[in-house]
């Protein structure tokens, strides 16, 4: 059987990369062809993205992939819920903002005052968080946007990168559902619900499911880039989407945690769960490929670690991750623990100060070395994946014995370790590329190379080898520690 080669261009917060997967009916290989920072711009009191740098890196992309042979198609995957606005005639009309811009501050106070949250809710499925795609949308409102005044298309991140490379305007389901703007249900816009808001909802673009083909290539860039008139295909453009279709479980009893800057942990199910009970949790029910739902909860994450980082190196101490996870493994256990989604670690100045702040509110000893701080970070996560657990345990009504782990974080092994201590459960991590993986199996299933996700997961376990984590002989300490202080945080 001859080689399949497709190209995954996945954007992360940090980073981006294109890589090149090759398929030769029973194994899938990956090259990384090209790396690039992502870096937002601060300009005014404004947080952006530089979306057209961004394009011009996958170009350079496309252009590395194709000097390595014919392309069967690509895909883009992104972060969910930023969108670009297009006018009349298709142009940019702004920057798009980043999720963490604090121009959005406040203003789910300002929309449960119009739409009571129980409504949104049930309408979306979607958890609260401020950045949600409605939310960015009502605060552009507020603020008289032009943008938002003259805007003629809505794309979210990938979206808007398919169509500068194809002249096609789609909205794939994934990537849309982040939003809270989807009825998880239809897979339809809540027009109405825009409506009650004073949106608009003309510039909503027609919806795609993963798997479905956006265009082809436009030809001046199938030129330039050496690549040919080459279908883009949708994965699930969601990069959580696509890292969970690279999950290689062969039974239904687990849960997913695909772990980067953010932490992303639930199960796949066939339909939304929207209830009291998820509402109060305050969990999410997002696309996911071939017609499931991923009901999940965001957690912060490694970024708590990742600016943690980014301030010491400002001042002058500069370490790489396996650095500080090794100081971290040396400091005291349990020192000082956080609730990792309390709001002050969205984005503060400074991550260490606002962690030693938090500890110091709820009368802590606050961890002052750069171990005590990591250990207090990944301690405090793998409390929280217990939490999570339990909570999606009692949602489905059966106990989930095992904990997939994928993404960049199953490098961290000592937060693997943790969460196999903390959530009292086998923890199987990898594989690391299952974001990039995801995007290229996706492609096939579009191609018609592979017929769905039970043979997708299949390649995924004949190609990538995971490494496991059962729980210590400390895991009754951690135990201890989960009923006592770290519930007690939650609850305050």
């Amino acid at each position: 059987m001859a080689t399949a080669k497709y190209l995954a261009l996945d954007l992360g917060a940090e980073s981006g990369r294109g890589v090149v997967g090759a398929f030769d009916g029973e194994r899938l290989t990956m090259e990384e062809v090209h790396r690039f920072l992502n870096s937002p711009v601060r300009a005014g009191n404004t947080l952006y993205w530089d979306s057209l740098r961004l394009f011009s890196e996958l170009q350079t992309a496309v252009k590395a992939a194709a000097q390595r042979g014919a392309l069967a198609s690509i895909g883009i995957d992104a972060w969910g819920v930023d969108f670009g606005l297009l006018g009349r005639n298709d142009e940019l009309l702004s920057n798009p903002r980043h999720y963490r811009d604090h121009g959005n501050d406040g203003i789910m106070e300002e929309a449960f005052a119009i739409v009571p949250r129980t409504e949104i809710y049930d309408r979306t499925g979607i958890q609260f968080i401020q950045f949600n795609t409605i939310f960015q949308l009502l605060a552009l409102l507020r603020q008289n946007s032009p943008a938002l005044e003259h805007a003629r298309t809505l794309l979210h991140t990938p979206d808007l990168l398919n169509f500068w490379f194809t002249g096609e305007k789609r909205s794939e389901f994934s990537i849309a559902s982040t939003g809270a703007m989807i009825d998880p249900r239809t897979h339809e816009w809540t027009t109405d619900l825009l409506q009650r808001f004073g949106l608009p909802t003309h510039f909503l673009a027609d919806i795609i499911e993963p798997g479905e083909t956006v265009g082809t290539v436009r030809p001046y860039l199938a030129e330039e880039l050496g690549c040919g008139a080459i279908p883009v295909i949708a994965p699930a453009e969601h990069d959580t989407g696509s890292a969970i279709v690279a999950v290689p479980a062969e039974t239904a009893d687990y849960a997913y945690l695909s772990s980067g800057t953010w932490s992303l942990l639930g199960i796949e199910t066939q339909e939304p769960v929207i209830n009291a009970e998820t509402l109060a949790a305050n969990f999410t029910n997002e696309g996911g490929a071939k017609h499931t739902i991923r009901l999940l909860k965001n957690v912060m994450g490694l970024w708590l670690v990742q600016e943690c980082r980014r301030v010491w190196a400002k001042q002058g101490n500069a370490l790489d991750y396996a650095e500080l996870a090794r100081l971290a493994a040396e400091a005291p256990a349990f020192a000082a623990l956080i609730d990792p989604d309390a709001p002050e670690f969205f984005a503060p100045d400074s991550m260490p100060d606002a962690i030693r702040d938090y500890c110091q509110r709820t009368g802590q000893t606050a961890p002052e070395s750069v171990g005590a701080t990591v250990r207090c970070c990944l301690e405090s996560l793998a409390l929280k994946y217990r939490w999570c657990l339990e909570k999606l345990e009692g949602f489905r009504g059966k106990p989930i014995s095992t904990l997939h782990i994928v993404g960049g974080g199953t490098q961290n092994e000592l937060l693997c370790q943790f969460a196999a201590d903390a959530t009292r459960r086998t923890v199987v991590a990898g594989p690391v590329e299952a974001t990039a993986i995801g995007n290229l199996l996706m492609q096939m299933m579009g191609t018609g190379e592979i017929a769905d996700l039970e043979q997708a997961r299949a390649i995924v376990r004949r190609s990538f080898a995971p490494k496991l984590y059962t729980p210590s002989a400390n895991a009754e300490q951690w135990n201890e520690i989960y009923q006592g202080r770290f519930l007690s945080l939650l609850n305050l």
